[in-house]
């Protein structure tokens, strides 16, 4: 166990904690859903306002924060990283508020199109009360996006509108979601009590209402984005470096040298090409990489055969993880050691994680969005990625922060860091367990490299077409028609995926290259902290140090490990 269980001594909260605390709270206030996420209780019907006055009431509020943080006494190191990077996400909050980018907030996979419907993955639904609170929130999907919609006619007003790649994309999710036998009648239909009982009839009724209202509300959110959107939308799929800088940023919670991070994806993508080739010829001499993947996938003893041996593959791995980790590498305790893998309700291909309310009631979950048709999967593809979702990936980084409750504020266990930290942290996790033998078998570490060959390629891409810089090898400048390419002979996945992969890009700009460069800074970081230790360095120790900070920027993560 760490030396922050439940029964160690708490931290007397100070000034510090107390402002982080009551951000939260703002932040409960401006947008309920996030109770949801961190499993706390109240106001679970409802949505934030995602009208212009709902962005702008948040930034002030960020600002009002922003000068009590400045203002207060930092009594240890642990108020001395609270303070550095909640300042730092604040400052950040004011600056994107200012540049209007929320105006344009419109993307593939991660805009309010996406998180209206995806709160409901995340609501109990054991009991009738829960299923009360699923109806009440229903009922209120059409507000959510009436307001999002204020905002989207406020961006076209100004002249400031998302690409028109993004606008259709996202018009065809909407159309999907809000379609009969959509989601929400999915979700209603199959409304069942934990006791394996129906809902009362009441309460199946107003669900039945709710959902038909919420499936309305997408459709018109379509039409708004085809009649409206569409006409105005930008060509150009690139933001331009000033934006793109912010949103890394952002992303990162560091600023790095967009053009050095380029050319270093450019290498790393070479080196991880040459790993793999190396690799595919110990799996058959002379095979290319397509070759080898053609040796595994026809390996039976590779293969799943639907989603229900999918998801007990996932939970063994995990299980088998998480118990000898725990034994030889890692202190995870008890609370931490469960993690429910899960196919997910929707089919849209993506694989992600989800935190442990702050009570360990809603276990970390790791999910699977498999995508419709697609029943067979290889599990020398996905070995590195259960790793990545579960221990010592997110669910160990994630449940470790819930779980330092004696230490830390609610913010920074549930709600600080950037996807940099995160996924920089679980792509350091995959390399971790190869040096530690769990990959040692040709496949899995094949699967592994695959997926480290997409991300750097995904550095360069992401980079190269928001910046307009030129493409690799002649031919003129990035554009989506060669990063399509690009990425097809770079990865080995279904098209359906790789298509789906260059529109995330295209529309998030940032977010990608985040992972890869969050590995790298934390490879960095571990290094360092080697090179001054000496024969003093432990690496048990340095995972310590570095989950035991929770969630935080890179660039106060740095500050904190090397102090």
């Amino acid at each position: 166990m760490t030396d922050e269980t439940p029964s160690a001594p708490v931290r007397r909260p100070t000034t510090m904690d107390g402002i982080a605390e009551r951000w939260v709270d703002t932040l409960v206030d401006l947008d309920p859903t996030t109770a949801t996420w961190i499993g706390r209780p109240g106001r679970t019907s409802e949505y934030g306002d995602l009208s212009p006055a709902g962005h702008d009431r948040h930034a002030s509020e960020a600002a009002a924060t922003l000068r009590e943080v400045d203002d207060a006494p930092i009594v240890d190191d642990v108020d001395r990283v609270t303070r550095d990077d909640l300042r730092s996400e604040l400052r950040l909050d004011l600056e994107h508020h200012a540049s209007r980018l929320h105006l344009r907030d419109l993307n593939v996979i991660a805009s309010p199109v996406q998180a209206v419907r995806e709160v409901f993955d995340l609501m109990p639904v054991a009991t009738e009360a829960d299923w009360a609170d699923v109806s009440g929130r229903l009922s209120h999907v059409g507000d959510a996006l009436d307001g999002y919609v204020e905002t989207l006619r406020a961006g076209l007003a100004e002249g400031i509108v998302p690409a028109r790649r993004q606008v259709e994309k996202v018009a065809v999710q909407c159309d999907r979601i809000g379609a009969p036998g959509g989601f929400f009648s999915d979700l209603v239909e199959g409304a069942v009590l934990a006791d394996g009982s129906a809902p009362p009839p009441g309460l199946a009724a107003d669900l039945a209402t709710g959902a038909a209202s919420a499936s309305a509300a997408y459709l018109r959110l379509r039409d708004v984005l085809r009649d409206e959107l569409l006409p105005r939308a930008v060509s150009d799929d690139a933001v331009g470096r000033e934006a793109y800088g912010l949103h890394s940023r952002r992303f990162l919670g560091a600023s790095v040298d967009l053009d050095e991070t380029y050319e270093w994806g450019l290498d790393e993508l070479a080196r991880m090409t040459d790993e793999q080739e190396a690799i595919a010829r110990s799996i058959e001499p002379g095979a290319s990489v397509r070759r080898a993947i053609e040796v595994l996938d026809a390996d039976p003893a590779r293969r799943l055969d639907g989603t229900d041996a999918l998801r007990e593959w996932m939970q063994a791995l995990s299980d088998r993880a998480v118990d000898e980790l725990g034994r030889s590498h890692f202190d995870i305790p008890e609370e931490v050691r469960r993690l429910e893998c899960r196919i997910a309700p929707t089919r849209d291909g993506g694989i992600y994680y989800t935190s442990p309310s702050d009570d360990f009631s809603r276990p970390g979950r790791m999910w699977w969005s498999v995508p419709e048709g697609v029943t067979r999967f290889g599990t020398w593809r996905e070995t590195t990625t259960v790793y990545h979702e579960g221990v010592p990936g997110h669910h160990l980084q994630l449940g470790m922060a819930v779980h330092n409750r004696a230490t830390l504020n609610t913010w920074r266990r549930q709600l600080a860091g950037t996807s940099g930290h995160a996924e920089g942290w679980a792509l350091y996790a995959e390399r971790l367990m190869d040096e530690l033998g769990y990959l040692d078998d040709p496949g899995d570490r094949l699967g592994m490299l695959d997926g480290q060959r997409m991300r750097a390629a995904r550095v360069v891409l992401d980079i190269g077409v928001h910046l307009g810089k030129p493409f690799p090898g002649g031919g003129g400048a990035w554009n989506a028609e060669n990063a399509l390419a690009f990425m097809r002979e770079n990865v080995n996945m279904d098209d359906e995926f790789v298509v789906f992969e260059v529109d995330r890009y295209l529309g998030w700009p940032g977010q990608a290259p985040s992972y890869k460069v969050g590995q790298r800074i934390w490879e960095d970081l571990r290094a360092e902290r080697q090179r001054r230790d000496g024969a003093d360095f432990d690496m048990r120790r340095f995972h310590r140090d570095a989950l035991r900070l929770g969630g935080v920027g890179l660039d106060t993560l740095r500050r904190a490990l090397l102090a």
